[in-house]
């Protein structure tokens, strides 16, 4: 499921030499980037263009700024939107994009997959812990968000932290449930009210949060999206990646 933004402009091409390696975990091509015996851990869920430099980067920032264990699972197993799908202006465009969203991106399937990705990561790398967070970008911004609700618990389940960028399919409810410290990093591409409402719920008694839209950025700046060759974009997706960072060292 993608955001509205997602269907209409395609991702940005870069150039970037990732520094991590491919495991397979719960049966899924996993990129893995960090310490062989980490202390802590983060699953980045990317957005619905899969597996692109941009993304990958990122979780190498943020492996690095946390000095943690970062992995990204292929939960669509190499089938992801494709460039020339966007904008879905004609019928076959539409429904190549509508199978996608019904299939390979179905949300609480790739829920139900990240819990057993967190479970299988967890056996593989004891050292952590229960030290573990969650981080999406746009359509994996939602699954982190609900895997973080009234469920987040027990040993092999638990997320300590989460966070999600550019999000898609904002829903106050997923606010309301969340049991987990949240970062929310939003632009003017997704609905300002319900931002809004985010940040409100966040600063509620109990709650731990911070919401903060970048204004002079698009929905996709930390992801597939980034033009990295732009001074403006570069600079505010480091932000965005430092802020998450400092973010999931307070409470992993």
């Amino acid at each position: 499921m993608a955001s509205d933004a997602c269907a209409r402009i395609p991702p940005v091409s870069s150039d970037y030499t990732p520094k991590g390696t491919y495991e397979t975990i719960a049966g899924l091509k996993t990129y893995v980037v960090g310490p062989s015996s980490p202390q802590k851990a983060v699953i980045d869920i990317y957005d619905v263009f899969g597996l692109a430099p941009q993304t990958l980067q990122g979780a190498d920032r943020l492996s690095a700024s946390l000095n943690a264990l970062v992995i990204v699972p292929d939960f669509f197993e190499g089938v992801y939107v494709q460039p020339d799908w966007l904008p879905p202006d004609t019928d076959e465009k539409k429904a190549a994009f509508a199978k996608f969203q019904g299939e390979q991106a179905a949300i609480p399937k790739n829920v139900d997959r990240l819990i057993e990705v967190r479970k299988a990561a967890g056996e593989k790398w004891p050292s952590v812990g229960d030290r573990w967070g969650v981080f999406g970008l746009c359509w994996g911004g939602k699954v982190a968000v609900l895997a973080c609700g009234k469920d987040n618990e027990g040993a092999g389940r638990v997320f300590k932290v989460s966070g999600q960028a550019h999000p898609a399919r904002l829903a106050a409810e997923d606010a309301e449930a969340l049991t987990a410290p949240h970062i929310c990093l939003a632009s003017p591409g997704e609905p300002a009210d319900v931002v809004a409402q985010y940040k409100q719920i966040l600063a509620k008694p109990g709650k731990i949060g911070v919401v903060e839209t970048y204004e002079t950025m698009f929905h996709g700046w930390m992801g597939a999206r980034a033009n990295l060759t732009d001074e403006k974009n570069r600079s505010e997706y480091e932000r965005g990646y430092n802020q998450v960072a400092e973010f999931f060292a307070k409470y992993l």
